[in-house]
């Protein structure tokens, strides 16, 4: 059945949304016709979910064509992904016209690779430069493109128990994700990594090798709600743009979680209020168990103690009790 309705799903593109809020309203009524057990399939071993993803696009995306210019994300679900999104949406925006304010453009505000099926990146080719997507995936799935162009990647991370808190809620949430009976079958799942995109832990090891490699640079949700504004200036260089102070500044009103969730219902339609909910650093004592809490450290332990990732994510600061 998830096959089946993947092929409606790449037939319902040939005939292109007229913008962003249409496109949600038909995934939403494609996943409405679904029974849970179909709302994800597996591609390679790891979970993907049905209605906005195929077993084609996936196979297809290794063709992706990356610019040299483009400003890319990845990030595992949940670390903050379209927070970023935003602030390089309006980073790109100030740097093409410094004189005018920065607009909200709905216009396919979000392009993930994995949701991006033939016809969609076709038409990306003729997006100007700097494009601005992004991926959940991590290093090793990324498109050849991407180190032939030399195309710069900024990595996103959370720590991993507001992470874990975070993607349940988003679960719970989402129509077009299976939910779960409780946290407790929802923190077993996470832990072995069955849940889209796999593990998180995974996930960081394998970006872990390429911290230091040549256009990447990895920062944390944490970071960026300590300072907002060091974090869009540190971004900004990063892709060889220079802001204003007072640019720096706009960005940064318009990118705090607040404005961003008053502005959901523009950006992302009736899907912001799923994405939206606290964008809070320590909910995860809202819902783990002091024994839910031991097993994470230890696997922390275990996987990025010692790491340079780790090292970023201050897991003592914002993980112990």
């Amino acid at each position: 059945m998830a096959s089946e309705e993947n092929a409606s799903a790449k037939a319902g593109a040939a005939g292109e949304p007229q913008n962003f809020q249409e496109r949600v309203k038909n995934i939403l009524e494609r996943a409405s016709k679904l029974q849970s057990e179909d709302l994800l399939f597996r591609y390679n071993g790891v979970l993907y979910p049905a209605v906005l993803s195929s077993v084609e696009t996936l196979q297809e995306l290794p063709r992706f064509e990356a610019r040299s210019g483009d400003m890319m994300i990845a990030s595992y679900p949940k670390c903050g992904f379209n927070w970023v999104n935003q602030l390089l949406q309006d980073i790109a925006s100030a740097n093409q016209n410094e004189s005018e304010e920065v607009k909200l453009d709905t216009h396919f505000k979000v392009l993930l690779l994995e949701f991006e099926d033939s016809s969609r990146r076709e038409m990306m080719k003729n997006y100007p430069s700097p494009r601005v997507y992004g991926t959940h995936h991590h290093y090793e799935n990324l498109p050849q493109s991407v180190f032939e162009e030399k195309t710069k990647v900024l990595v996103v991370f959370r720590n991993p128990k507001d992470n874990a808190v975070s993607y349940y809620h988003f679960c719970q949430n989402n129509p077009l994700l299976p939910s779960f009976a409780s946290w407790d079958e929802f923190f077993k799942k996470y832990m072995i990594g069955e849940v889209g995109w796999g593990s998180y832990f995974d996930h960081a090891l394998i970006w872990e090798k390429h911290i230091d490699d040549e256009g990447v640079m990895v920062i944390t949700y944490e970071e960026l709600k300590e300072n907002l504004g060091k974090g869009v200036q540190k971004i900004a260089e990063y892709y060889g743009i220079s802001l204003s102070e007072e640019r720096i500044q706009k960005i940064v009103r318009r990118g705090s979680f607040q404005a961003m969730s008053e502005n959901s219902q523009e950006t992302h339609s009736s899907f912001g209020k799923v994405i939206f909910r606290r964008g809070a650093v320590g909910d995860w004592k809202s819902l783990f168990t002091e024994e839910q809490s031991q097993e994470m450290d230890a696997k922390f332990e275990a996987c990025l103690a010692g790491t340079k990732i780790g090292a970023k994510l201050k897991y003592d600061v914002y993980c112990k009790a």
